[in-house]
C-alpha cells in the first residue's frame, strides 16, 4: 500500500499525466467544434491540436525544473526527452500521417478502377493527370484484399499543435503546487 501512495503522491507523474489528459480533452473538444461530432477516439488518439505528447514532455520538464532545479540531471534528461518527442511528433509522425493520406487516396483511386473494370467502364480521368498504373502481373495482389480499413492519418502534429502542446504542459506545471 506504501508503494501505491508514493505512486499516486508523485508530482512528476502527476503533473504529466494531467498535462495529458487536459491534451486530450481540449483535442476532443476543438474536434466537436470543427465538426459537430462527438469523437471519443480523440480522447486517446494521437495527433491534433494541441498535441498531448509535446504537453506530457514538457510538464514533466518543467515539473523537474521546479523540484529538481535546473541543474539537475533529471532535469537535463526531461529536456533532451522532450526535445526528442516534439521533433519526431512533427517530423518522422508527421511524415507517416502524410503517407498514411496519399496511400489512402491511391487504394480510393484503385478501388474506382477495379470496380469501373467490372462495370466494364472505363475510369473517369481528370483534365491533364495520367491515369493510375498498377502492377496488373502481380499474382499476388488483388483489389479485393485491400479491404475497407483506412491508415490513420492523424499520427503526427504540425510544429503550431507542438507549440500549443508546450505551451499548455508548461502552464500545468507551473500551476500545480509542489508537493
Amino acid at each position: 500500500m506504501g508503494k501505491l501512495m508514493h505512486l499516486i503522491g508523485n508530482y512528476y507523474l502527476i503533473v504529466a499525466i494531467i498535462a495529458w489528459v487536459s491534451a486530450q480533452v481540449l483535442k476532443t473538444l476543438f474536434t466537436f467544434i470543427k465538426t459537430k461530432k462527438v469523437n471519443l477516439e480523440r480522447m486517446v488518439g494521437a495527433g491534433g491540436m494541441p498535441s498531448a505528447h509535446s504537453a506530457t514532455v514538457c510538464a514533466l520538464a518543467v515539473a523537474m525544473s521546479r523540484k529538481a532545479g535546473v541543474a539537475s540531471p533529471e532535469f537535463a534528461l526531461a529536456v533532451i526527452f522532450a526535445a526528442i518527442v516534439m521533433y519526431d511528433a512533427m517530423g518522422v509522425r508527421r511524415a507517416t500521417g502524410e503517407n498514411a493520406k496519399v496511400i489512402n487516396k491511391m487504394v480510393d483511386a484503385m478501388k474506382a478502377e477495379a470496380k469501373a473494370e467490372a462495370e466494364n467502364e472505363k475510369p473517369a480521368e481528370k483534365h491533364g493527370e495520367e491515369p493510375l498504373e498498377f502492377y496488373e502481373d502481380d499474382d499476388d495482389f488483388s483489389v479485393e484484399e485491400l479491404g475497407s480499413k483506412e491508415l490513420k492519418e492523424f499520427i503526427g502534429h504540425t510544429p503550431l499543435e507542438v507549440l500549443a502542446g508546450a505551451l499548455l504542459g508548461i502552464l500545468i506545471a507551473m500551476l500545480i503546487p509542489i508537493i
